[in-house]
């Protein structure tokens, strides 16, 4: 374990060889996990592959511990948080922690790694965090934009929070890649049917039903308490590792945020979306746009 200092970086792994990364497993306390931020670098280069909170990172977005039970991220009792997405490089991979905060951070961690030689063909491991809030008003929230190049999308986390009455995931997700204009290649057909969920999750009856599965779940749902929580919060993934989404040469990512109104009519939201997305891509990279501050990524 380390203590890292505020306003500090420290370096969670270095490695020189050619190789992969196989397997992560850390953690720290839950009023970190949006202070903390993880980082990666490939191959000696100096714009992040991989930008990304903690806790978001690990489908742990709100600072309060829900277990995940799935195939590239699981988390368990008390708090250990694992990740087993293959992180290949050719010369090099560091790994970084930034504690954002005034207070210093407990971080416990291992990150094991294999010495092997790398396949022309293979990718390079991204990660992307990203918030709307609120989303503006009939407009969409971006999860992924700029990307150029070849590669596959793999994954999807968000941490939703709902500033209405009433069911919120009407929203479509939609893929553009290679040229999509107006229309996308891939368009979903609801928030909660993306997930693998069916009916607003209804399961009993008033009731949302969390679930977590190999490949895709809605594993945290935050009910008000009828005094300082106000909002109904939900954290939800989904793994296309069964079903990669691949692109050419450009893709962008975005979800709509609906609900209902009187007649039938969809209501357009200004919910609280903050998005972590997992893609793999041959370098170079766009530059990630700047993360919020501190107060722009504070769960509130």
């Amino acid at each position: 374990s380390v203590h890292i200092q505020a306003g500090t970086t420290f370096t969670m792994a270095d490695i020189g060889e050619p190789g992969a990364i196989q397997h992560i497993w850390l953690t720290c306390f839950p009023t970190t996990w949006r202070t903390l931020i993880l980082r990666m670098y490939w191959d000696g280069e100096e714009q992040p592959s991989v930008e990304v909170p903690i806790g978001d990172f690990f489908c742990n977005g709100w600072c309060e511990r829900s277990n995940v039970v799935s195939l590239p991220v699981a988390v368990n009792p008390a708090g250990g948080m694992n990740c087993y997405w293959e992180m290949p490089f050719r010369k090099s991979a560091k790994l970084t922690v930034e504690n954002i905060d005034d207070k210093d951070a407990v971080l416990y961690f291992q990150v094991d790694y294999t010495l092997t030689d790398v396949p022309e063909d293979a990718a390079y491991f991204h990660a992307q965090w990203r918030r709307s809030n609120p989303v503006p008003y009939k407009d969409v929230h971006t999860l992924l934009d700029g990307v150029t190049g070849r590669g596959h999308y793999v994954g999807t986390y968000l941490a939703w929070q709902s500033n209405n009455t009433g069911w919120f995931g009407e929203g479509e997700i939609k893929f553009y890649m290679d040229g999509d204009d107006r229309f996308p290649t891939i368009c979903g057909t609801g928030t909660e049917d993306y997930f693998g969920g069916a009916w607003n999750w209804e399961q009993p009856k008033g009731e949302y039903g969390t679930y977590s599965t190999p490949f895709l779940g809605m594993h945290q749902a935050l009910k008000p308490d009828g005094l300082y929580r106000s909002q109904q919060r939900f954290g939800m993934y989904r793994w296309h590792v069964m079903d990669p989404i691949r692109f050419e040469s450009d893709l962008r990512v975005t979800i709509q945020a609906l609900g209902w109104r009187s007649g039938g009519r969809y209501l357009p939201l200004q919910d609280d979306i903050a998005s972590t997305v997992f893609w793999y891509q041959a370098e170079p990279h766009a530059p990630f746009a700047p993360l919020p501050d501190k107060d722009g990524l504070e769960v509130i």
